[in-house]
Formats: C-alpha cells, sequence, structure tokens
C-alpha cells in the first residue's frame, strides 16, 4: 500500500505537506477522532481526501456548500479519484446508483449536506455503505457560539452514532475561537488532546484598514485601477447595496458583476462560474457568495462595508491568495455598519446569552479597525495565538507622521471619569463637542467641567478617538447590549499627566497592486500563454480554470518551462493523472514559445 507521502507526490503533484496536513492525517489513519483548525487555503481537504484513498472503505464529506461539493467532485474526478456528491442539486432517480456505486467499492469520496444526513431513510441507506472516516467541513457551523450556526450540524453526532461501521471523525475549520473549539470537540467526541490547530497567520496575505477620507466609490475606483487586471471580490452587507456599487463600478467601465441570493439561481450559477472560469474578474457580493469557491487566483478581496464579526471576515478575506501569490484583504471601516448590526440583533429573537456573545463579537470588529496593532497579531490574538508583526499590513506599513493628542484624549476621559462610567460613547462625544440635546440636558452633562471641551471636533471625530481610545486600551466598554465607556488604569495615568497618547493621522487611498512574482518579462509572457491554454482546456471540459492548474502551477511552469514527462512532474501541483492528461499539450505551449512559434 503507498503511503501518505506517495499519495501526495503521485497523485496530488505536491512535495511536501503544509503545516499540520501530516499530523491530521495520521490521526485520521489511526482512527483517532481529531479536529483540524487551519486557514484558509491551509489544505483541509487533503486531510480527508489522502486517508480516503488509504482507507478500504467509502469517506463521507459532510458540507454545507453545494458549490464546494461540485468545485471538489470536479477537482477529485481531475485527478483520477472516483468521487460523487448527493444534495439537493441532484436528481432523485440519480441517488440510489449513485450509492450503489459506493456499495460496490466504485467511489472513495461521498459529499452530502447536513440536512440530507440528518434523514432518518438515508441513514439507513448508509448502514449499508463501507463508511471508514466522515469528515464534517465548516464544523463551527455545530456552534451556538460561532459566527455562521447551523441547526442541522447539531443532529451530526446521532446520527454518525447509528452507523455500524463506527467511522472515525474529522471536523475541520478555518475559523473556530477557543470556545468554539471546545464546544466541536464535546459535539463531536473530540478530545482535546487530538486538536491540531495550526497558525492562522496569512504569510502571502496584507491586511489593510481603510477610513476612507473620500467618498467610498471613489476610493473603490482608485482601488480597481491600482489592481487592473487582476481577480477581486467587493463585499458589501445588503443585496441593494451590492446592486447598486456593481451598476455604478459597469457605469465606470469595469468588467464586474453582481452575486447575492435574491438573483435567480440560473443567474447566479452563470455569474460564479464566468468568475471561476476567469471569465470576469471582478464580483460585488453579499457574503452568500464565496463560501467553498476554491479560486486560487484571487488577488484581493474588499469589503466596502464593514464585517459584521471578526470570524466571517477572517474567512471572507481568505479567499484571497489560496495559491499563495501575494494578495490583499481590505476593510474599509464605517460605524455605521456596525450600529446597523446592533440595531438588527437588539431586534432579533435570540436569547440574552447568544446576543451577549454577538455584541462582543460587534466590539472586536471596532477595535480591528481602530488598534494601531499589526493587523495580522491583531486577528490572530482574536483566535487564541500569538505571532510577531507581519511586516506588510497597513499599520506595520504605516509611515504617516505621528501626531500627539493627549490633550483631545484627557477631555474625552474626563468625560467619562465625570460620568462615572454609566453612559454610551455616544453621551460621552456629545457632551465633549457641546451637544445641546435632551439627553445631554437630563443627565446635567452640560454641568460637567468638560463639558464642550471640544469646540473643533465633531461628534463623528470624537467617537472615532474614543473608538481608538477602547482599542489602545485607555478607556474600555462594558455591557452588551448598550455598553457603558469605563477609564482604565491607563487612562486614568492620561489624566493625571503621567501617560500621553499618540497617533497617525488618517490614511489616503494608495495605489499599489498586489505583485505577483514572475521574475522576467519572458516568464510571464509563457505564463499568458499558458493560462490561455487552461482557458481552452476548462472550457472543453466545463469545469473551472483552476481545477485544471493553479494560478501558482502555472507560474511554476513559466519558470521550470519543461520540456519532458520527467520535467514537468516536477511542477508544483502536478501528479501522474495530470501528467497523463495534460503534460503533453502543456509540454507544446512550453515547446511553441522557446521556438518562437506565435
Amino acid at each position: 500500500m503507498p503511503s501518505a507521502q506517495a499519495i501526495l507526490q503521485t497523485v496530488f503533484g505536491y512535495e511536501q505537506f503544509r503545516p499540520g496536513q501530516a499530523q491530521v492525517i495520521q490521526q485520521v489513519l489511526n482512527h483517532q477522532n481529531t479536529l483540524a483548525v487551519m486557514p484558509t487555503g491551509g489544505g483541509k481537504s487533503l486531510c480527508y481526501q489522502i486517508p480516503a484513498l488509504l482507507n478500504e472503505g467509502v469517506t463521507l464529506v459532510v458540507s454545507p456548500l453545494l458549490a464546494l461539493m461540485k468545485d471538489q467532485v470536479d477537482a477529485l474526478r481531475q485527478n483520477g479519484i472516483p468521487a460523487a456528491a448527493i444534495n439537493s442539486t441532484i436528481p432523485k432517480e440519480e441517488v440510489n446508483p449513485i450509492l450503489r456505486q459506493a456499495y460496490e467499492g466504485k467511489l472513495k469520496l461521498l459529499y452530502v449536506t447536513p440536512e440530507r444526513l440528518a434523514m432518518e431513510f438515508f441513514q439507513y441507506q448508509l448502514t449499508f455503505l463501507p463508511i471508514d472516516l466522515i469528515a464534517i467541513d465548516e464544523a463551527h457551523c455545530i456552534s451556538q457560539w460561532g459566527h455562521d450556526f447551523r441547526p442541522a450540524y447539531r443532529q451530526l453526532q446521532a446520527a454518525i452514532e447509528k452507523l455500524p461501521t463506527h467511522p472515525t471523525v474529522l471536523a475541520l475549520t478555518a475559523t473556530a475561537t477557543p470556545p468554539v473549539r471546545q464546544d466541536i470537540g464535546e459535539q463531536l467526541a473530540i478530545p482535546a488532546a487530538n486538536f491540531v490547530i495550526t497558525s492562522f497567520t496569512r504569510d502571502n496575505l496584507a491586511f489593510k484598514v481603510v477610513h476612507p477620507p473620500v467618498p467610498d466609490r471613489q476610493y473603490i475606483v482608485q482601488y480597481l485601477q491600482a489592481h487592473a487586471g487582476e481577480a477581486g471580490i467587493i463585499y458589501a452587507n445588503t443585496r441593494k447595496k451590492v446592486e447598486s456599487l456593481a451598476e455604478y463600478l459597469q457605469d465606470q467601465g469595469f468588467d464586474v458583476a453582481a452575486y447575492h441570493a435574491g438573483m435567480a439561481p440560473e443567474d447566479r450559477a452563470a455569474v460564479q462560474d464566468a468568475f471561476l472560469a476567469d471569465q470576469l474578474p471582478l464580483i460585488v457580493a453579499t457574503n452568500a457568495f464565496g463560501m467553498g469557491i476554491d479560486k486560487s487566483n484571487v488577488r484581493f478581496v474588499l469589503h466596502a462595508t464593514s464585517a459584521e464579526n471578526l470570524e466571517s471576515y477572517y474567512q471572507e478575506a481568505g479567499r484571497a491568495g489560496r495559491d499563495g501569490l501575494p494578495s490583499e484583504a481590505v476593510m474599509l471601516y464605517h460605524p455605521n455598519d456596525l450600529q446597523q448590526y446592533r440595531w438588527f440583533l437588539d431586534q432579533s429573537d435570540a436569547d440574552e446569552a447568544y446576543r451577549e456573545v454577538q455584541y462582543a463579537k460587534l466590539q472586536a470588529v471596532t477595535s480591528y479597525a481602530n488598534t494601531p496593532q499589526c493587523l495580522q497579531q491583531n486577528l490572530v490574538a482574536y483566535f487564541g495565538q500569538e505571532c510577531p508583526p507581519c511586516g506588510r499590513c497597513s499599520n506595520c506599513l504605516d509611515e504617516r507622521e505621528v501626531e500627539d493628542v493627549t490633550a483631545v484624549a484627557r477631555v474625552l476621559i474626563a468625560v467619562v471619569d465625570e460620568l462615572h462610567g454609566r453612559f454610551g460613547k455616544a453621551l460621552v462625544a456629545q457632551i465633549a463637542t457641546g451637544s445641546t440635546n435632551q439627553r445631554v440636558r437630563e443627565v446635567e452633562g452640560d454641568q460637567l467641567p468638560h463639558y464642550n471641551q471640544l469646540t473643533d471636533y465633531s461628534q463623528a471625530q470624537a467617537n472615532r478617538l474614543i473608538d481608538y481610545l477602547v482599542a489602545t486600551g485607555y478607556l474600555m466598554l462594558e455591557g452588551g447590549q448598550f455598553p457603558v465607556v469605563k477609564v482604565t488604569p491607563t487612562g486614568r495615568a492620561v489624566l493625571h499627566g503621567q501617560v500621553t497618547v499618540q497617533r497617525r493621522v488618517e490614511p489616503r487611498p494608495v495605489k499599489k497592486a498586489a505583485a505577483v512574482p514572475v521574475e522576467t518579462p519572458e516568464q510571464a509572457a509563457l505564463f499568458e500563454r499558458l493560462r490561455q491554454k487552461r482557458r481552452e482546456l476548462a472550457d472543453e471540459q466545463g469545469v473551472p480554470a483552476f481545477v485544471i492548474f493553479s494560478d501558482r502551477t502555472l507560474h511554476d511552469m513559466a519558470r521550470l518551462q519543461p520540456q519532458t514527462p520527467a520535467e514537468f512532474l516536477q511542477v508544483s501541483g502536478v501528479g501522474q493523472v495530470k501528467l497523463r492528461q495534460y503534460g503533453d499539450v502543456m509540454i507544446a505551449v512550453v515547446a511553441q514559445y522557446l521556438r518562437g512559434d506565435e
């Protein structure tokens, strides 16, 4: 029997495992229930695909994402691995033939939705299959404390316990904080000793937060002009904003389409297919787009509206640069977006404990957007880890002048202190800037010593500085639905003249494209020829271009310029199946280029 390392090389075309993969695979092969927490693009799928090829029976993959199922089944078949999916898009008359294939050993991987697995009759049908392993993707959906709770996930363990083969369970996620990890382990009988948690850092991803100094749309246009020719996703938080922004960008001459759940299924599918096939470079979408979309060459993800929580943001941002090449994740921060999310939460039927957790998540977004700390460090700390400064985020690269805001900060901190920490930041800002509204008069805020001390500041500016003071530890928020502002020991030191407060001036848009590491113009020209051939192959087979080869593989091909099958196997991402399928045609493209043929 081949080893996991041999399958990695011969089937998938990679020389070495990514961090954590080998440990997860070994635990799974040892029949240990395992939780794998790996960043988006970290290679989670290989953690069950390789054991599936080493095990005798069938691997059942539970995924909530129909698009992911289709892409992964296509990609597996491209590598010569028999796989199929059973979901709502599969006609009823095709379900039993698929199950019979699995029963007869003609399928190695079977993808299903959690809702399908919750059906009693389907559970009965599965009892006839030799299921060795159950891989549960997007496992954070099992936790009510996660950002994407899905009730059907809570029924998975009961369904698994009914299987006579007692399969090993592998749970996988990219976005689990420590409490969510604990919940997953308890729900799926995975001991903490079997958690494999790799680093949350993304070495190729540059995170940026922008407090737009110009109108949002002007900034986005400037950004897209600076990133011309690159594939990107622009997220907005409502369907109306998506349609409006997409129409505006089209009017500005950009090749872009809208995507949201309110569109007709066939229209959504057409947009998604065009994007995956590199026929459409830009998508403006709600978060309905991208879950499980394994497009490797997305160079940037731009959030035109603030994220609702850092788990969602990390996952959505992580759709950039899955091929490992330099990419960007940019968030345009707007406090009003967070207020809107809070209002929806206030109006919801959720219980108090759940709402308290979500309020804390909103505050974490505000702190992320206002911290002077390395943004990668801030994100990694949120997920319970540490890392050194990344050296490439907007904070690490910030060369703006530092301004001393101690005097202004002292006024705001003093107002909080004079209010005895009993009110929220809006009222603090109103009192400091001299508002005469009824609420200020009711609490006698106009009688406080520091009332109207910030005559040159607007309430919005004062609010932004309060957010900064919270993010940097001079102030703190306490409480969920209606948080009050309190002074920290560091803030009290500012009042006593022992500590100063400094902040950089507001940023401006930067026209800087994410560089792709192509060493020479000749390699860049060959890459374009190889990409054109990949497009032709993908169109012929009706699959996304990245399923044939990733951009990273094409760049490696352009660098190595293989002229024999043995040389072609040295290209990262090329295994024996890809060699048989595409070796001759891609080697011919290289040879034509080297001869100077048009």
